[in-house]
């Protein structure tokens, strides 16, 4: 049996204010282009579709072209999908009993009661039969049903959710999970914005453990393709990079193969190529300008300036980078290295300093309304 392993699409979301609609569009043409080529019996679609709980039309047309074009292939492959902490698992759940006779499973919501159960998908090829369970993104605060009330954690959440529903030990297992999995001794790869969700204390963390059951973990929540703990426990990560912290990560798809019950998993990754590449440069002026080569530079780009005297640079970059993402300073005078005498004094209004750099930084000055806003959040921080 032949899967497909992806998730953390994240439809609609923005970089740095630019839309990656485009990009997105063509992130799910590759994919869909791979489907009609390896034919997979299954994609698994592990979370946060959309980057935000009330995504706009365009996503959502997006994604509707992305599951019309999968299902047109022949022959169609299953689409199993989970709702991620990102979606609204109301508006993912809207039509998931018409969508069910098309062979597209939606599983969003985490179950509410005594009486409900995880969804369970059987599929059958020459091997036998194979399980997927489907364990949307749950919080502990979901759960206050259970007889000892609200879990402590995420993994009690989630052991409470999976003890009461055991794997049948004679068919292969598959599961897709959109959680934060940790293996005992391996620490994840993170990327900016994942290091900013964590919460305090790791209430988020769940241990790895509780999936040794099964054959296969589809998991999605970080944007680094990577396993946790066993290679068959795996995020598949976003196909696209969200962030600059991203750049390095190898985007694609997972696929899996299964064969008999016992046998190890064929595991390989299908290479997105993105539309735009995101990515860091760093070094003088002159550096950077080189660097674009003789065409404009399409890719979004974070800048790095080591220049230690810099006069108005953006107007200059924005001619060979139109897709600047952010232009940061690391000289003598941004390492505090500069000597007394050139130092900003003391008595200076924070306020003009602050205008002079940016004006420097951007080549136009701020707005009344925007230097007015920086006045009052610099009375507010005196004040505390």
């Amino acid at each position: 049996m032949r899967l497909f392993h992806i998730s953390d699409l994240h439809l609609g979301k923005k970089l740095y204010n630019y839309s990656l609609l485009e990009e997105q569009q063509d992130m799910l043409r590759q994919i869909v282009r791979y489907a009609g080529e390896r034919q997979p019996d299954a994609v698994l679609i592990a979370g946060d579709i959309y980057d935000r709980s009330m995504p706009s039309a365009e996503a959502q047309e997006l994604f509707d072209d992305f599951l019309t074009a999968l299902s047109d292939l022949r022959p169609q492959p299953e689409i199993l999908i989970i709702a991620g902490n990102h979606d609204s698992a109301v508006r993912l759940s809207y039509a998931s009993g018409f969508l069910k006779r098309h062979h597209i499973i939606i599983s969003a919501l985490a179950p509410a009661g005594e009486e409900e159960m995880l969804t369970v998908v059987t599929l059958r090829d020459e091997y036998g039969e194979t399980d997927f369970t489907l364990l949307p993104f749950v919080r502990p605060g979901m759960l206050r049903w259970l007889p000892d009330g609200e879990p402590a954690d995420y993994h009690e959440a989630v052991k409470a959710l999976l003890d009461r529903q055991k794997p049948d030990l004679s068919k292969r297992n598959v599961i897709l999970a959109h959680q934060f999995f940790k293996a005992a001794n391996a620490d994840p790869v993170l990327s900016d914005s994942e290091t900013r969700w964590l919460s305090v204390g790791g209430l988020d963390v769940i241990g790895a453990e509780l999936l040794d059951a099964y054959d296969y973990a589809a998991l999605g929540h970080l944007h680094g393709p990577q396993r946790v703990g066993r290679e068959y426990v795996r995020y598949s990560g976003s196909p696209y990079p969200y962030s600059l912290s991203e750049e390095h990560h190898a985007k694609g798809i997972v696929q899996i193969e299964l064969k008999e019950k016992g046998s190890v998993p064929e595991i390989s990754l299908l290479k997105l190529e993105p539309k735009r590449k995101v990515r860091s440069i760093r070094g003088t002026l002159s550096e950077v300008m080189q660097a674009a080569g003789e065409e404009v530079c399409e890719d979004y780009v974070g800048i790095t300036l080591t220049d230690d005297e810099l006069v108005r640079p953006a107007d200059v970059l924005a001619g060979r980078y139109p897709h600047i993402l952010e232009i940061r300073v690391d000289n003598k005078t941004s390492r505090g290295q500069i000597p007394e005498d050139e130092k900003i004094g003391a008595d200076e209004d924070p306020a003009e300093a602050f205008a002079k750099f940016y004006e420097e930084m951007n080549a136009v000055p701020l707005t009344a309304e925007e230097r007015e806003t920086i006045e009052e959040i610099i009375r507010e921080a005196g004040d505390l």
